[in-house]
Order: structure tokens, then C-alpha cells, then sequence
């Protein structure tokens, strides 16, 4: 009954900032292992799952808020899946801590990235064009990536690898990285909940295959609701928060998890 509970709170609060802010997920694995003391295979089944469903709630609401490119999020999950699998398989060869080392520098420099863009603001007239133009070239940057298929490829095969073969989940690591390339963070945050569920699936297969399911199904049931529940509400309440405060609470956060990571 206490590992239900503890399972059931654990997957509603890392839910509730999933949905707002699409980071967050990686803590399940964490609290799986050392918390619960579970195997690494079972603690990542568990969070997998739990972020197939989270990816699908949470791009859900982010598309119905007008906050998705679907086009844009099939293309990057393209590659996300085929990564997917492989960081399953890589998961076996090489030691975990190695790899979570490069995700954790990578978020550390994205969060650096997203603090120090600062938009400029014009106190005169004199500097509006100074203003359109910085609007222009990030919208520039935006329209990029989008449109660059053999990129967006890339990028999603290289975090779809890294996250299944860490247990990062992917919003931690795609959004901020979506955010530098010049998505508006809503945006970014909608097309990482939806790529996350294509890293999603071959992980939980993959790593569900050494567990023993009815074993642990009861967990799974609590886990999946819990964060379902999490994710829903969090995911319907993301739009009412201001642009420009998310993105610096974002990248605080990715900067404070990653060295607190790093450190550790």
C-alpha cells in the first residue's frame, strides 16, 4: 500500500510539471531506483510507460491551445524512433553513467543558452527596427530547422538515442535544444511531449522484455494513472503561463538539474 501511495504522488507531481513545462520526467527513474529500490530495467519500463502517456495527453491539449506543429513533430520523431531503439540496445554495452554524463552537459549548455538570449526592447522609437530585425531572424532560425529535413532527422535520432539509453524520457533534452534553434518555447514544449511518445514506445517494449509483467502490473496501473492525471491537468493550464517566464524558468531549471547532476 505505501509503494502504491509513494508511486501514485511521485508519477501526479513529476506529471503536473510535465504537462506545464514538458521537463521533469527524468525523475522517475530516479525515484524507481533509489527511492523503491528497483532494478534499472524495471525503474525505466515504469518511466517509459509513464511517458507514452504523458506525451499523448500532454501534445493533445498543447495542439487543441494551438501549441503543436504536428507536421514538424512527425519528421523529428521519424528519427527519434530509430534512436529509440538504438539507445535500448546501447543501454546493455555501455555503462550508463558515461552517457548520462554528455545528457546532463548538453541541457547544462542549452539552459546557459536559453538564459542568456535576452529580446531586446525598445525605450525609443529609434529602436523598433532593431527589434523587428532580431524578431525576423528568430523566426528565420525557426522556419530553418523546420523545413531542414535531413537536420531535424539528426537531431531527433541523436536525443531519441541518448534519452531511451539514459532514461532522460526526451522533453528535458529536445525542448531546450528546440528553444536554441529558435521554436517559441510553447511550441517547443507541444512538439516534445509529442516526440516523446515515439521515444516512448520501443523503449518500455525494450526494456519491459527482461521484467516480469504481472509482476509488475499493479505498479504500472498506479504509475500511469497517477501520471495521467498529472500530466492532463498540468498540460490544460500551460498556455496561461507567461511566455517569457517559462523559458527562464526552464532554463534555470535545466541549468540547476544538470549541475546538481554533475556534481553528483
Amino acid at each position: 500500500m505505501l509503494i502504491g501511495l509513494m508511486t501514485a504522488a511521485a508519477n501526479l507531481v513529476v506529471g503536473v510539471f510535465v504537462g506545464l513545462c514538458g521537463v521533469a520526467g527524468f525523475l522517475l527513474p530516479m525515484f524507481y531506483t533509489t527511492v523503491l529500490e528497483m532494478r534499472v530495467s524495471q525503474g525505466l519500463a515504469l518511466s517509459f510507460s509513464a511517458f507514452i502517456v504523458s506525451g499523448i495527453l500532454g501534445s493533445w491539449n498543447f495542439k487543441k491551445a494551438g501549441n503543436l506543429d504536428v507536421g514538424f513533430g512527425f519528421r523529428l520523431s521519424i528519427g527519434s524512433l530509430a534512436g529509440a531503439v538504438l539507445g535500448v540496445y546501447l543501454n546493455r554495452i555501455i555503462p550508463e553513467e558515461r552517457v548520462k554524463v554528455l545528457l546532463y552537459l548538453v541541457v547544462l549548455l542549452s539552459g546557459i543558452s536559453i538564459l542568456c538570449r535576452k529580446d531586446k526592447k525598445s525605450d525609443v522609437q529609434g529602436k523598433d527596427s532593431a527589434v523587428n530585425a532580431e524578431c525576423l531572424s528568430e523566426k528565420q532560425r525557426s522556419i530553418s530547422i523546420r523545413n531542414n529535413l535531413p537536420l531535424t532527422f539528426l537531431l531527433g535520432f541523436v536525443t531519441g538515442a541518448v534519452c531511451s539509453l539514459s532514461g532522460a524520457g526526451g522533453p528535458v533534452l529536445v525542448m531546450p535544444l528546440l528553444v536554441l534553434l529558435g521554436i517559441p518555447v510553447h511550441t517547443a514544449v507541444g512538439v516534445a511531449l509529442f516526440n516523446s511518445i515515439f521515444i516512448g514506445i520501443p523503449a518500455a517494449a525494450g526494456y519491459l522484455l527482461p521484467c516480469d509483467f504481472l509482476e509488475i502490473l499493479p505498479i504500472l496501473a498506479i504509475a500511469l494513472i497517477g501520471h495521467g492525471v498529472g500530466v492532463f491537468y498540468g498540460s490544460k493550464n500551460a498556455a496561461r503561463i507567461n511566455q517569457g517566464l517559462l523559458k527562464k524558468g526552464i532554463a534555470v531549471f535545466s541549468i540547476g538539474i544538470a549541475v546538481w547532476k554533475l556534481v553528483g
